[in-house]
């Protein structure tokens, strides 16, 4: 919890939680909890927590404080609410997060509400889970719709979502061959192991993929028998949704082409056990990491081939399978991208930081361990940043999104701290940037080679607490070390002189021409642009604000790709791609949330599309569009601002990031 004192207070505190601010001013004046307060706590409760602030207002970012008359009324009126089973599901208060503050001689209420475990969800109001439960959704609180919510309810209910006991299936459902690869695994991990033994049947009723219920007595292949060793076609009858996506991309960029895939098509069986074992040679079959030597003997398991294989396992045995998104993997030149369907059911920190497990496919998780993949008791990750950190490559960056609901984990092969990159920042600043700690170093040489970074991102980079973290960047930015723009939430930080453009730079001009500092990494130079849908060029010199390209695209020096502007100059072959890229949107008014962003995200590679241009493709209000998609996309990283200080500009235009995590979203 912040100590509270000042609007400066505020505002630190906006950068650094899910914040909303409600007035509490009440009928006669002296305060009371208000209506709105509920849907926010059902809201903040079901998604990552948050903090709000009962007696100030906010209004585009900018605080004013209006205090609370009588905050021992509102507060006692709260936990009488709270602890209402008919008003409330859930009491997650205690007193501790209920605090008041003193600013400018008024009093507020501020109320941490922190997110609610797996067995608490779904939080709800007015006794009924339908209609009633909500969840924060891009800075708001939206309705739960009823698939949502029953997805939360078996999540409370089901420890193991894959113990469900299949009516009407069989051991003919089983591929044969599967378990026999499977048993010869155990016979090589453990050679005298009892299982090994029996026929198939008792093998697969040892393995807990046929069982019995002892209340009912139905018995039956439960759903992590059929997933780990059926067919393809009794899998898809079981689970619709289930659908496995494995892809080699060519290129460090996010680009919907690959080399090399693997999908469930016909010609094997679709399970996760054949899965797992031709996705996990491909991972590692050109890893370029340098051997250990133990006993003088060579050891070709390295911690980083660990790090993988933790990582390909915890993916499948995570999922929920009942979800709409795919188990999708990536290999790229520069990183590995793992998604699963399903939210963690334990907050990130928990998981990051090891000990505890809350495994989603438990019947999943032993049969992997039985043959030696994967690790017990919450120690799967921290051996994954464990190997990541052996070759002193960036941290691996786990992440939760909300809709669709899925986990997804990025391990990029990029140092820490390029010696590059320091050379040039030592060059540049000297003394000072000698006089640093290594957290001051580290953020120093992130925005460097990422030109603009957020307090969120940087969070990602580095080992440090929030709030240690803002003083760190506000005494750099005295130093003048860093500058920043934007306010609140929307700070952004970039080093002194690279200044970050604006429209009227880019569409009025006069040009200005921004010298980079040196190579430091970026992925955005023309040269690098190489999707079929760009018409990059490294053979002229920067362009001046006017120039357009072969396509009809503006060229300005500010921005380092190009810019749609007006569909009306395009090349007439290019503006009828971009049309079928957009056709479905263009004629369907009803869309799911996934497909709109991927769609958002095909046009948007390798170029820049105003917001005007981005709604008239796909045919939607502009303020919708960017409320609804672009706003929520810029903030998870799929999507990058040409003009950061200014989110909300008539001229604003976005492109698709190339690193985020989100790209493994891509689909055919």
């Amino acid at each position: 919890m912040f100590d509270l004192h000042t609007l400066d207070d505020l505002h630190l505190l906006a950068e650094t939680a899910e914040l909303e601010c409600k007035l509490a001013h009440g009928h006669d004046g002296k305060g009371e909890v208000p209506r709105d307060f509920w849907p926010t706590y059902s809201a903040m409760a079901n998604a990552h927590g948050g903090v709000v602030l009962l007696g100030v207002r906010e209004k585009n970012g900018v605080f004013s404080i209006a205090g609370i008359e009588n905050s021992a009324k509102v507060r006692g009126d709260l936990f009488n609410t709270l602890n209402n089973r008919g008003k409330v599901s859930t009491n997650l208060l205690t007193d501790a997060d209920v605090v008041e503050a003193r600013i400018d001689g008024l009093t507020i209420l501020v109320i941490s509400i922190p997110a609610a475990t797996r067995k608490q969800k779904p939080v709800f109001l007015n006794g009924q889970p339908l209609g009633n439960t909500y969840r924060r959704l891009n800075d708001g609180d939206r309705h739960c719709d009823e698939e949502m919510v029953k997805r939360m309810l078996a999540e409370q209910i089901e420890d193991e979502r894959d113990a469900r006991i299949l009516t009407g299936y069989s051991m003919e459902d089983i591929d044969p061959e599967s378990l026999r690869i499977y048993r010869q695994m155990l016979r090589d991990e453990k050679p005298g192991h009892p299982f090994l033994e029996q026929n198939d049947f008792e093998f697969l009723k040892s393995l807990r993929g046929w069982r019995q219920d002892r209340q009912t007595g139905e018995s039956g292949l439960t759903l992590g028998g059929l997933l780990m060793f059926g067919n393809w076609a009794a899998i898809q009858d079981a689970v619709p949704h289930y659908f496995l996506d494995y892809q080699e991309r060519p290129e460090a960029k996010t680009e919907l082409r690959w080399v090399d895939r693997l999908v469930p098509d016909g010609s094997w069986t679709g399970n996760l056990f054949e899965f797992y074992r031709r996705v996990y040679r491909k991972l590692t079959a050109d890893l370029k990491v340098p051997f250990a030597l133990k006993d003088g003997q060579r050891q070709d398991d390295t911690p980083v081939h660990e790090a993988l294989r933790e990582a390909l396992v915890n993916t499948l045995v995570h999922a929920d399978y009942t979800g709409r998104v795919s188990v999708l993997v990536v290999k790229r030149p520069d990183m590995f991208g793992f998604r699963n369907p399903g939210g963690l059911r334990l907050p990130i920190e928990q998981v990051i930081r090891g000990g505890e497990s809350d495994c989603r496919n438990r019947i999943l998780h032993q049969m992997f361990l039985l043959i030696g993949l994967g690790e017990r008791g919450g120690s799967g990750m921290p051996r994954i940043y464990g190997g990541w950190k052996s070759q002193h490559w960036r941290p691996p960056a786990l992440m939760e999104k909300d809709e669709p609901e899925q986990t997804l984990l990025m391990l990029q092969m990029a140092d820490l701290l390029p010696e590059n990159v320091l050379l040039q920042l030592r060059e540049r600043f000297g003394v000072l940037f000698d006089e640093l700690d290594y957290t001051g170093r580290l953020v120093m040489a992130t925005v460097a080679m990422e030109r603009v970074v957020s307090h969120n991102r940087l969070l990602e980079i580095c080992d440090a607490h929030s709030h240690d973290l803002s003083l760190l960047l506000a005494r750099l930015v005295k130093q003048r070390l860093l500058e920043s723009d934007g306010r609140s939430r929307g700070m952004v930080y970039f080093l002194p002189g690279d200044s970050l453009p604006t429209p009227e730079q880019v569409f009025i001009g006069p040009a200005f021409s921004r010298e980079p500092m040196g190579n430091m990494g970026s992925s955005s130079e023309y040269s690098e642009v190489s999707s079929e849908y760009s018409a990059a060029s490294s053979e002229y010199s920067p362009p001046t604000d006017g120039e357009r390209d072969s396509r009809g695209r503006l060229l300005s020096p500010h921005l380092d790709a190009p810019i749609i502007d007006n569909l009306e100059v395009l090349d007439e072959v290019f503006r009828e791609l971009l049309e079928h890229l957009a056709e479905e949107p263009r004629q369907k008014e009803r869309l799911s949330s996934e497909r709109m962003e991927q769609v958002l995200l095909a046009l948007c590679r390798d170029q820049f599309l105003t917001l005007s241009v981005l709604a008239e493709l796909v045919s939607r209000n502009p303020d919708g569009l960017r409320q609804q998609y672009l706003s929520k996309m810029v903030r998870g990283g799929e999507m990058l601002l040409a003009f950061p200080t200014k989110p909300t500009h008539e001229k604003q235009a976005y492109r698709a990031s190339e690193g985020s995590t989100e790209d493994l979203g891509d689909e055919s």
